[in-house]
């Protein structure tokens, strides 16, 4: 199981009000639901191995000279290099690194890139066992497959009560593209498509519905761009225009939207899934000082 960390806890963040708090006044609101979260994943997935996968650079460089627009209105006003993130989460984040550091639960990150390059670095290489990413970014879809091992992706983006199970063959289904290569279908739509979220423009015209039907009709990306330019009479002369006016977007936009798949991903420590505390005095501490009560217990349980 490899877990979109960040995304977990900016979740939990929203989900669970600031009126959690510690014995001097912290609120641990983020804290507390990371824990249930992943508590509960373990519950219910019983992964053999786990790995908190962590942003070490929310917006990487390559990924902003590619495309200036790149999650820009997200950085703070008073320091470019650092994410908008609200007062009260981050001093929470620490916390929750600790935590997992005390459980014994494996972290990884790559110098300069994404957690989500670093997902894709882990899901891509292995051999050995069925893959399970947790997220509630869509980007991440696109590391769905079958061979050699299989990866799935289990998107929480309605919460994880409400936790959708996709490989390739539900995605397939759900954006109505080929399951042979549906992963990668599923990044080129996302290319044409835009995201809003992340900074992407897309290409003014078409929706998700209109892209998907053009990736699967043409069969890639590159397809579709080379048909365009020459004339394809399936096309009509609005979208070839809009194809043409979005000509730069569409060179620099894969290397935003694609995952890296060889980033220098550094795991802090074997990856088994501990199944008791590996500093239990550091966590029993931790669980005081920051009133973590139940769900720290929970956490502890499910290991």
């Amino acid at each position: 199981m490899l877990i979109d960390s960040a995304g977990l806890w900016f979740r939990s963040y929203y989900a669970l009000p600031d009126s959690l708090t510690a014995p001097d006044g912290t609120p641990v609101n983020s804290v507390r639901g990371f824990c249930d979260m992943v508590a509960k994943l373990i519950d219910e997935r019983r992964p053999t191995r786990l790995v908190a996968c962590l942003d070490n650079d929310w917006r990487p460089q390559f990924r902003v000279d590619a495309l200036p627009s790149y999650k820009a209105h997200r950085v703070a006003e008073e320091d470019p290099d650092a994410e908008e993130v609200p007062d009260t989460l981050s001093p929470q984040i620490p916390i929750i690194l600790d935590v997992l550091d005390a459980l014994g639960v494996a972290t990884g990150e790559a110098e300069g890139y994404e957690a989500d390059d670093v997902i894709g670095v882990l899901a891509d290489r292995e051999r050995d066992d069925p893959v399970e990413v947790v997220t509630g970014d869509r980007d991440l879809f696109q590391l769905v497959r079958t061979e050699p091992t299989p990866v799935r992706v289990r998107y929480v983006g309605a919460g994880l009560a409400k936790a959708q199970d996709f490989g390739p063959a539900e995605l397939a289904e759900r954006y109505a593209l080929d399951a042979a290569r549906a992963g990668d279908a599923y990044a080129e739509m996302a290319i044409l498509r835009g995201d809003p979220s992340d900074g992407l423009p897309g290409v003014a015209g078409i929706g998700e519905k209109t892209a998907a039907k053009l990736i699967t009709e043409f069969g890639s990306l590159d397809a579709l761009l080379a048909a365009s330019e020459q004339g394809d009479r399936r096309l009509t002369p609005r979208v070839r225009g809009k194809l043409a006016e979005a000509a730069d977007y569409l060179a620099a936009a894969p290397a935003v939207v694609n995952v890296v798949r060889d980033a220098p991903v550094v795991v802090d420590r074997p990856d088994r899934t501990p199944t008791e505390p590996a500093d239990p005095e550091r966590l029993a501490e931790l669980g005081t000082e920051w009133g973590l009560g139940g769900s720290l217990d929970r956490l502890i349980a499910a290991l």
